[in-house]
């Protein structure tokens, strides 16, 4: 099993994930993405929009705005709901999660279960603490001129009420076939208590979600396909082991508030098994509120029977972050090839930044750059992801590539100039073959 901070490291000597505002000392709960690591991003973004919405006939997208109106979050329930246990260290004034600080603890957990558990704070040592509270995670902003109670807004915190506040607009302009789902990516924000685990909690995050609407009496049916869809999206398009994704059936009273049943995809990270995914099963509850808050109907017609109903909603959602930190996480690994230590990023080629690394044998040799360059162009335009390395000697270039998951180095050699063929290098195996150019 990797470590996290070997993941960590990794991360930043590479150019994949760097700390927010690095240069100005950082910003708790903030990530940057590197170029390495925005193509790894974007890569399985791109993976999961082309395995749920292009190559589907039920599923449509739809990119919503980030600050919507307030009255939103009022009708969804994030007001009086969207909230943390605090409890604050009363000696050194450290704030933290209470469930993260007692074995086996929930979201629901109460002060006198806390206080039960004899906690030390984990800052001073102490054990002097404040009653558990509840802290709502929505950050909170102003929009116009005049800042006062009139003028607040927030930052969604979920991608979800988007697709809802805009369900009314699609049924309007092209009356899908019910059952369909609505997609969206894009970032959401939460104002974490205690951010961890590298890119695993965060403050800001991107988010893939679907709200899938059915019949009310099709619910179950609707949920099983989701379920069995998103482990093979995860396994076989994603690359994840399927030994290190675990399914948990959520209790009712650690549920979110719409939820009438919830499985939780979990995942065997560095740091112990956590949360990837999410499957819930909303009923109306949104749709609903929507209703009752808006005055506007919400009810979907049947084309057939013209029955008219308010749809249920399926909703899958999965943090894009976690998404990454899982795929690096699976692929991470160390070995030795002839004696000496390697760390190498098996990631699969469909997600790797690059997918071809070229090299001239020698950089100070012409004919050899002339010719390697002539092979970078042909596989560049044919494969796009393809990067130039003539830095070091080759064994020092195979490294570099080993390490940031390129699975094939191609290396332009003296003989390449008498048979137009070239050396293939392979990332797991190591093993190198020749191949005409003309085949690659």
């Amino acid at each position: 099993m990797s470590k996290l901070e070997d993941i960590v490291s990794l991360c930043k000597r590479r150019g994949f994930i760097f700390p927010g505002s690095d240069v100005y000392g950082g910003m708790a709960g903030t990530w940057d993405f590197g170029p390495l690591g925005v193509s790894l991003k974007r890569n399985i973004m791109q993976e999961w929009w082309s395995f749920w919405v292009d190559k589907r006939d039920d599923m449509y997208g739809v990119d919503a705005a980030i600050i919507m109106n307030p009255r939103t979050w009022r009708a969804s329930g994030h007001v009086d709901t969207f909230n943390d246990p605090l409890v604050e260290c009363k000696e050194c004034h450290g704030r933290f999660r209470a469930d993260k600080l007692v074995g086996g603890a929930t979201e629901s957990i109460t002060t006198e279960a806390f206080l039960a558990a004899k906690v030390k704070c984990p800052t001073c040592g102490k054990e002097n603490w404040s009653d558990v509270r509840k802290f709502n995670m929505m950050f909170e902003t102003h929009v116009g001129a005049v800042s006062d109670e009139t003028s607040i807004a927030y930052l969604r915190p979920e991608t979800a009420q988007g697709i809802f506040t805009n369900f009314r607009n699609v049924v309007d302009t092209i009356y899908p076939d019910m059952p369909f789902g609505l997609a969206q990516q894009g970032k959401a924000f939460r104002n974490e208590i205690s951010p961890r685990d590298f890119i695993l909690r965060d403050r800001e995050c991107s988010q893939m979600e679907i709200e899938y609407f059915v019949k009310p009496d099709e619910w179950e049916k609707a949920f099983e396909m989701m379920r069995v869809e998103h482990l093979k999206f995860l396994e076989k398009v994603i690359g994840l082991p399927a030994e290190m994704l675990h399914e948990l059936d959520v209790s009712a009273e650690d549920r979110a508030h719409y939820s009438k049943k919830t499985i939780d995809i979990m995942f065997d990270y560095p740091n112990g098994e956590e949360e990837l995914m999410g499957l819930a099963y909303r009923t109306d509850f949104d749709l609903g509120n929507i209703q009752r808050e808006s005055g506007k109907s919400m009810e979907y017609r049947d084309k057939s029977t013209g029955e008219a109903f308010v749809p249920h909603v399926i909703e899958p959602s999965i943090g894009v972050e976690r998404l990454v930190m899982a795929v690096l996480s699976a692929a991470y690994c160390e070995d030795e090839i002839n004696g000496e230590k390697r760390t190498v990023l098996k990631l699969p080629e469909n997600l790797a930044p690059y997918k071809f690394c070229v090299s001239p044998l020698l950089k100070n040799k012409p004919e050899l750059v002339e010719k390697a360059r002539e092979v970078y162009e042909k596989l560049k335009d044919k494969y796009t992801f393809v990067t130039w390395d003539d830095s070091g000697n080759i064994g020092k270039r195979y490294r570099k590539q080993d390490e940031i998951g390129t699975p094939k180095c191609v290396v332009v050699d003296f003989d390449s100039l008498e048979d137009d063929s070239v050396t293939v290098r392979d990332r797991d195996t190591t093993e190198q073959v020749r191949v005409k150019i003309a085949e690659l």
